[in-house]
């Protein structure tokens, strides 16, 4: 199989951040204020040797060093997080000094993460920062001339000589047909075939127009927690995370109100069967109190060798398949506990998961 590494921006500071969150904020900020909440949770979780990056760097070093750990370990590639609001480009900047540094021998595509930005981290999903509007063909052709330099990039992963371009929440684009139909014929004007689109399976819901698509990639935990738990597993974590909300309010505490076992989850992907245009998704662990504390969530049980164990699964599932992409979330949330990367306590153990599996 081909993991592909869903990759994160966020680690450098920009002038949008520091207006909503503060001056200087980055995803460390975060993740070096978190503090363990249940018994058994790491807590902060500190990067190893200190590693706290910064993705701005011209010299590209963090980003250097993530491509040969991340090649040395079976990642086939990454999949950069690409926030585009009509015009204006959130967190561009790692993207823009990986291209410019065509020594990086790791292979990439993109994914359009095309939410409105609201302060959900803070409870407060009503109060938006930054509202996605898809405008019309002036706005869809801006968008295609940026990413055409980066299609253009031998480096970019591509099928039947289309560039993949995911894209999050598809869904929601009302028009997605008529702006496909532009990237595809400004594509093909370029010496491109198309355009192949992937679309996710999200929490929030699936884009159901097979005819103008290519594929769909499970974006997981959220597809499985919200979509395929079962009934039973479903109304039972539902049930828990309602008592402790109950017992916050009640006797004004700040306990962890959602956790589910990690089993759960992966035992619903181990069971799904993938059609031949749907790339199954997975992830290592899951903890995302750094940005969201007691209300956040926290998938308890993860191991290295669990998450090799239904790598594996996956593996052979898609055996005999042309493209045998499984997308990995995440190379590097840090602030959702989403991450490859090593860390101080269990160092490069997942990547070593994934090394095995790759190369049985």
């Amino acid at each position: 199989m081909k993991p592909i590494a869903l990759y994160l921006p966020q680690f450098h500071t920009f002038p949008e951040n520091d207006r909503w969150w503060g001056e200087g904020y980055t995803e460390w900020t975060a993740v070096r204020r978190a503090k363990p909440l249940i018994k058994g949770q790491i807590q902060p979780r500190i990067p190893l040797g200190l590693d706290y990056y910064d993705l701005s760097d011209e010299g590209a070093t963090a980003l250097k060093r993530q491509a040969k750990h991340a090649k040395n370990f079976g990642i086939y590639g990454f999949c950069f997080y690409h926030y585009y609001f009509t015009g204006t480009i959130l967190m561009k900047r790692p993207m823009e000094i990986f291209l410019q540094h065509p020594e990086i021998d790791m292979k990439y595509c993109i994914c359009w993460a095309n939410e409105s930005w609201t302060r959900t981290w803070y409870g407060l999903e009503e109060e938006v920062l930054m509202q996605q509007r898809y405008g019309h063909d002036r706005e869809w052709s801006r968008h295609f001339n940026y990413l055409l330099h980066f299609f253009k990039d031998k480096r970019y992963i591509r099928i039947d000589n289309k560039p993949v371009l995911n894209i999050y929440r598809a869904q929601d684009i009302k028009r997605l047909s008529d702006m496909l139909e532009l990237f595809n014929n400004k594509a093909r004007k370029e010496g491109f075939d198309g355009i192949y689109t992937i679309c996710a399976k999200t929490a929030a819901g699936i884009e159901d127009r097979g005819d103008i698509i290519n594929g769909h990639y499970y974006f997981e935990p959220g597809y499985t927690l919200k979509q395929d738990m079962g009934f039973i597993n479903s109304t039972l974590y539902r049930a828990g995370t309602g008592l402790r909300y109950l017992a916050n309010r009640t006797f004004k505490k700040e306990h962890l109100e959602r956790r589910i076992p990690i089993e759960l989850i992966y035992d619903r992907i181990a069971k799904r069967e993938y059609g031949e245009n749907e790339y199954p998704g997975i992830f290592a662990r899951w903890d995302n109190t750094p940005r969201r504390g007691y209300k956040g969530l926290v998938y308890t049980g993860a191991s290295p060798s669990a998450f090799e164990e239904i790598l594996g699964v996956l593996d052979e599932k898609l055996q005999g398949r042309e493209n045998d992409f499984v997308y990995i979330n995440s190379w590097n949330e840090w602030g959702e506990g989403a991450m490859l990367e090593p860390d101080e306590k269990e160092r490069f153990d997942y990547l070593e998961a994934v090394k095995r599996v790759v190369n049985r």
